[in-house]
């Protein structure tokens, strides 16, 4: 198994009542690996210069599956993706 992120784009909203039955759906799969909103926050670098936070990242789940496309399948009832909002799919590469 890989693990995965999906990063929520915020171009809109979803409903918070519609997350809870998506999640436990995740977690009850074995698939869930955890996830949260993105608050504010800064870039920082050594040298004092850094960009700009991304702006448009709203949140993020975590999931474990055995490729891109079982990831996909899990975007099914996801609330983000139902409302018609990006889901970014990364590959979580295993380091060390």
């Amino acid at each position: 198994m890989d693990e995965f992120i999906l990063l929520m784009h915020g171009e809109v909203g979803a409903p918070d009542a519609a997350w809870g039955p998506y999640l436990a759906r995740l977690r009850e799969s074995g698939a869930f690996a955890g996830g949260s909103a993105i608050g504010d926050g800064i870039c920082v670098s050594k040298e004092g210069t850094a960009a700009p936070v991304t702006a448009h990242l709203i949140g993020y789940i975590r999931v474990n599956a055995a490729g891109i496309e079982d990831v996909r399948a899990l975007l099914v009832g996801n609330p983000h993706f139902e409302a018609g909002g990006t889901v970014e799919i990364r590959r979580l590469p295993r380091t060390g």
